[in-house]
């Protein structure tokens, strides 16, 4: 089994049956730096899939997503940005959309 610390989340692998691939089955890690995370997979030696996505597969079939914070809706709390030392990132003008169209815009209150 591998445990994977990330900050205020974790993964637990755990070597499972055997099947083929699924394309439909996957997961995705939103990552600080996608550009850093594409060179690390390159010094891996593992071969992104092809597409639009940065997306690889794991040793077991898995589709693994890599998102850049700045592209996703959810966003960290400010404590947890703190203490993460990722207080520099920002969110581009699509996920802040998302984000204020269902009310959750960083500042946004209440009504």
């Amino acid at each position: 089994m591998a445990f994977i610390d990330l900050g205020d989340q974790f993964i637990a692998l755990q070597k499972g049956r055997k099947q083929p691939p699924d394309d439909g089955r996957h997961f995705g890690l939103v990552v600080d730096d996608k550009e850093a995370a594409r060179a690390a997979l390159k010094v891996a030696g593992i071969t992104p899939l092809e597409g639009p996505f940065l997306d690889f597969r794991d040793p077991w079939g898995n589709r693994v997503e890599i998102v850049g914070y700045d592209n996703i809706q959810f966003t960290k709390a400010p404590n947890v940005l703190r203490g993460m030392g990722l207080t520099h990132l920002t969110k581009n003008e699509n996920a802040q959309r998302e984000l204020a169209e269902k009310g959750m815009a960083l500042g946004q209150r209440d009504s």
